[in-house]
């Protein structure tokens, strides 16, 4: 078994340093904690950014996917397959929609999100073709692709990596009066994060998604949520949307569909939406394949039974209940999230986001930091409580609060 610096070592030699990952290499993982090659134990306090809300190893998702490894794994969609019509009826079903459009990645769901807006914007909305236009917010993240950087407004995500995609139209997050002002009569689509995650887990202003389901429904543009992150239980409910009983057109869903286990992402809309497409229009080798849908069934099938939203909903609650406590004693500025997520901005005087994050690390607990001050605190929904506090131990001991 090679050391930890041995294999860091071995990574930073031959793969592309597109990542600046904690100086641990993981080995094994069970439900909220990751072992790494030496043994030691850490908690998991990011989730694969909600990928693991169900936990690592969860029994009843490696059991699906056992099982469906033992017959058949992948077809593409050249022929049908047992598993498919299952998944997209269960899945159109949970969100209360009538078509599934399967992909892999989060970013292709948000790729296929884009593409179905135009082609619905040109052959419904009756938009010149061209001059389709797409309104985001600032400080989104929506994935890393040539088109989905083209409206970041992160520099590290976007620069130099131009010529750029047009058609986007950026307006501040939270800012319903600017974005009213950005929609023309060829706007086909408003595209949103109900929270955003990785600009620090900002939540918008009460309203604001409301708001935007009402101008989006007047103006026939089309409202559509990425709740990549956000969705499937991490804050207390099903998708995000639903705090504020809001419905988008379009769902974009990823990294929790797949239970952390295999890579599944989907858009989810109603037949006038995703019934654009015909044959030989849009496509994936892996979308939908029998794997992926045999996973995400199960993950369906655990969503229905409320118990996760459930525990992020009890859970967070007392994880943002400690956590407000740090603010104003000198060791943190502001606290932000919903449910079992939040961004936690932490003053200056006591580091920046990446010096915390790796003095958690040597005490045993596994964060992220973004935009240099903040830690993002996402744990898998399968945590207990004790669990949690003895990681909100470490983080006050920490901060020296």
């Amino acid at each position: 078994m090679s050391t930890t610096a041995d294999a860091i070592r071995s990574a930073d030699a031959h793969s592309a340093h597109n990542y600046h990952p904690l100086p641990l290499v993981v080995a094994s993982a069970e439900g909220a904690w990751m072992t790494d090659v030496e043994g030691r134990r850490y908690l998991d306090m990011l989730a694969g950014y909600s990928a693991l809300n169900f936990g690592h190893g969860n029994r009843r998702l490696i059991d699906a996917a056992r099982a469906q490894l033992e017959r058949v794994t992948l077809t593409s969609r050249a022929f049908h397959h047992d598993r498919f019509a299952e998944f997209c009826t269960e899945l159109a079903a949970l969100c209360g929609k009538e078509m599934v459009l399967p992909m892999n990645t989060g970013a292709e769901a948000v790729e296929t999100a884009v593409k179905t807006a135009r082609k619905w914007g040109y052959e419904v909305k009756g938009v010149p073709d061209g001059h389709a236009k797409i309104v985001v917010a600032a400080d989104n993240f929506h994935g890393r692709t040539t088109t989905i950087v083209s409206f970041s407004t992160d520099h590290d995500a976007r620069d130099h990596f131009g010529p750029y995609t047009p058609g986007f139209e950026i307006v501040p997050y939270g800012d319903l009066t600017a974005l009213a002002h950005a929609v023309t009569e060829n706007t086909v689509a408003v595209l949103l994060e109900p929270i955003q995650g990785e600009a620090g887990v900002l939540v918008p202003p009460a309203g604001y998604l409301r708001g935007v389901r009402e101008l989006t429904r007047e103006r026939n543009v089309l409202f559509m949520a990425d709740e990549i992150q956000s969705g499937l239980g991490r804050t207390g409910r099903t998708f995000a949307c639903e705090h504020e009983d809001v419905v988008p057109d379009v769902y974009i869903l990823g990294k929790a569909l797949g239970g952390g286990v295999v890579p599944v992402s989907a858009v989810v809309a109603d037949r006038d939406v995703l019934g654009v497409f015909r044959p030989g229009q849009h496509g994936s080798t892996f979308g939908g394949n029998p794997l992926a849908c045999a996973v995400a069934l199960e993950v369906i099938a655990m969503l229905r039974t409320g118990e996760f939203q459930g525990r992020a909903t009890e859970l967070g609650e007392h994880l943002h209940r400690e956590l407000n406590l740090l603010v104003g004693g000198g060791a943190v500025t502001a606290v932000r999230g919903r449910g079992l997520w939040a961004g936690v901005d932490i003053d200056p005087s006591r580091g920046t986001g990446r010096e915390i994050s790796e003095k958690l690390m040597e005490l045993g607990v596994l964060v992220k930091d973004t935009h240099g001050s903040t830690i993002r605190i996402a744990p898998p929904l399968v945590i207990s409580k004790e669990d949690l506090d003895w990681g909100l131990d470490q983080l006050r001991s920490v901060l020296g609060a």
